[in-house]
């Protein structure tokens, strides 16, 4: 499968945070380093990319972005983006009237061949992009609904709104599943049906790293 809109977002130019020392490491294991960062109006930053990773917005903003040694460029950004970025040294400067805030989740592996697709994900994901290293997409559940019977792969699931659910396992068995708005976790890769047990709508960013 092709990157498709990663490839030509203008905000993938975003680089690694950890490796610059940024930001606030959220977890870490064998297939990810996942940092927040936060950039204030007029903050500017320099940034040493060391690995591949994906950057997913928690609202919307403005960055300047200058590689070493090249041109400036601007990118707009909106919340909920989520942009594959290249091992590459930046300068990020927030040049909107609002914080920057981030998720950065970096890859130490060397990824992986395979193509997933939407293979195992209810019509109800929103395939966003993938590439050697990961699968990414948008996950919505409205309210008092329910997901059809899906599986995930062990993933990276950053919570933009958050929402009480209960997940139905393949035995009967029922786990609460709940997250917060702004809650960055690791989910192990299991088979369930979801169920939008409150008031509000969950959304979702997933990254299944390969």
């Amino acid at each position: 499968m092709k990157l498709g809109r990663a490839s030509i977002c203008p905000a993938m130019v975003l680089v690694a945070l950890l490796a610059a020392g940024a930001g606030t490491e959220e977890l870490r294991n064998e297939k990810v380093v996942v940092v927040e960062d936060r950039l204030e109006p007029g903050e500017a930053r320099s940034l040493r990319g060391e690995l591949p990773g994906v950057v997913v917005y928690l609202e919307d903003g403005k960055l300047e972005i200058t590689p070493s040694g090249g041109k400036l460029r601007t990118a707009g950004i909106r919340r909920g983006e989520a942009v594959f970025e290249p091992p590459q040294a930046r300068t990020l400067k927030n040049t909107g009237s609002s914080a920057v805030r981030l998720v950065q989740v970096d890859f130490p592996g060397p990824g992986a061949p395979e193509t997933w697709g939407t293979a195992g994900l209810p019509p109800n994901y929103r395939l966003i992009f993938e590439n050697r290293y990961a699968r990414v997409y948008d996950i919505r559940v409205p309210a008092g609904t329910s997901e059809p019977r899906h599986t995930h792969k062990d993933r990276v699931v950053i919570c933009l709104s958050g929402a009480d659910l209960v997940h139905e396992m393949p035995d009967g068995s029922r786990e609460p599943s709940t997250l917060a708005t702004g809650e960055i976790a690791w989910r192990r890769g299991a088979t369930h049906i979801g169920h939008n047990i409150g008031k509000t709508d969950l959304w979702v960013i997933a990254v299944e790293p390969k």
